[in-house]
């Protein structure tokens, strides 16, 4: 099952519960536009090349496309769409009024130099007028992509809210970076005793990047013990947790979490099986799939990452009574404060990151309230309850035919 169809068959799963009108789904099954442009970029040697960008702008019912711009040689158009499905649902579960919308550059941006990255960045933004915009489509950071070039697109467009993710100079929010790891735990927390009534305290995280690693400091300072954390070249345990502050520190050094001192290193699928309650991944999509799901021991998967459990392996989890917390509503903190910073160029405010924090917080613990009772409600797993409260939203927001 590809990525698109993946999500099409989640909907479809919320759809029938719910009793949801055909139309609405035929109308939600379909982005509403692709767009493909081409585009010339002048070389440092001044050779030019022809590059091709796309934006795929999934559903606006409820506010502008919303989602990131990737740079990657590999993007492809069958998971983009699925991201753009996706964020239309992220954004309705936790109900801010924008829509989903994805898009990328075919491009290997590591051979690239930074004036060429600069340059090209701005020919996308110009290649995309009247595509993008504050009312109509407000791009982020994704693969690839960072501050950095939001902060090219915002200038080269002439306004702060046509994208987020900016710099704090250039209108950034606070809490930006820390929002999707923030957001996560706060689902978390709200939903630990429905959930995991006998939780043991400690956590398995695949991934130590910036989402991973902000999680491991944020559930380490709420009393909670890291036992066991992976990252591309490996994986380490500790039974009575791990020195958060003091990993981050080897992570930087060293380039990895393996040999840290006073763990023992690991094979990432051992870290399914450490006698953790909670998993959290982290990292890439399908990073718990069908060869590895039945090593999982734990009692509750967070998603933090896009699509890290295949449906199969969630099939299989849920034959097993863990239950898997989806990635439309434990990382959609990233996209609220999105939703935040765009605000507040908007109306050219800006908040502080108290201010940012306890929006945060109030908006995903009744997202998490919401999601439950739907789950509760149609005697479903929490990711179909997700789907259908976002589903209730979408069907009140459809304009008339």
């Amino acid at each position: 099952m590809n990525h698109f169809d993946a999500v099409l068959n989640q909907m479809q799963v919320a759809a029938e519960l719910l009793g949801a009108d055909k139309g609405l789904m035929r109308r939600l099954m379909n982005p509403m536009r692709e767009i493909k442009v081409s585009f010339p970029l002048l070389r440092d040697d001044k050779t030019i090349e022809m590059m091709e960008g796309f934006r795929v702008q999934h559903n606006n019912w409820r506010g502008p496309f919303k989602g990131g711009i990737r740079y990657h040689q590999e993007v492809d158009l069958d998971e983009v769409k699925a991201l753009a499905t996706w964020m239309t649902f992220k954004t309705a579960v936790v109900n801010i009024p924008m829509g989903g919308g994805k898009g990328g550059i075919t491009i290997n941006p590591k051979i690239y130099s930074e004036a060429e990255l600069e340059r090209l960045t701005r020919a996308w933004t110009r290649s995309m007028k009247g595509v993008i915009g504050p009312e109509i489509d407000v791009p982020a950071p994704d693969v690839n992509t960072s501050s950095r070039e939001m902060d090219w697109i915002a200038d080269e467009f002439g306004h702060p809210a046509v994208v987020t993710g900016k710099p704090i100079e250039s209108g950034g929010s606070a809490g930006r970076s820390e929002a999707t790891a923030t957001g996560g735990f706060y689902v978390f927390e709200k939903l630990k005793k429905e959930i995991c009534p006998s939780f043991n305290g400690k956590i398995a995280i695949q991934g130590f990047g910036n989402a991973g690693r902000i999680f491991a400091r944020i559930a380490k300072n709420a009393g909670y013990k890291i036992v066991a954390v992976s990252d591309s070249r490996g994986a380490i345990y500790a039974k009575e947790g791990l020195s958060i502050e003091a990993l981050e520190l080897h992570k930087d050094t060293t380039g990895s979490v393996i040999d840290f001192d006073g763990a023992d290193n690991i094979e990432p699928d051992v870290l399914l099986s450490t006698d953790a309650d909670l998993l959290v991944p982290a990292a890439l999509g399908a990073s718990i799939h069908a060869q590895n799901v039945d090593k999982v021991s734990t009692k509750v998967i967070l998603e933090l990452a896009n699509g890290p459990v295949t449906p199969q392996a969630e099939h299989t989890l849920s034959q097993k009574g863990i239950a898997c917390i989806p990635d439309i509503l434990t990382n959609a903190g990233g996209v609220t404060v999105s939703y935040f910073e765009w605000d507040q160029n908007m109306k050219n405010e800006t908040w502080t990151a108290e201010e940012v924090d306890a929006e945060l917080k109030k908006i995903m613990e009744a997202a998490a309230t919401e999601v439950w009772s739907r789950k509760e409600r149609y005697e479903t797993n929490v990711r179909t309850g997700a789907f259908i409260l976002a589903l209730e939203r979408l069907a009140k927001s459809q304009p008339r035919l």
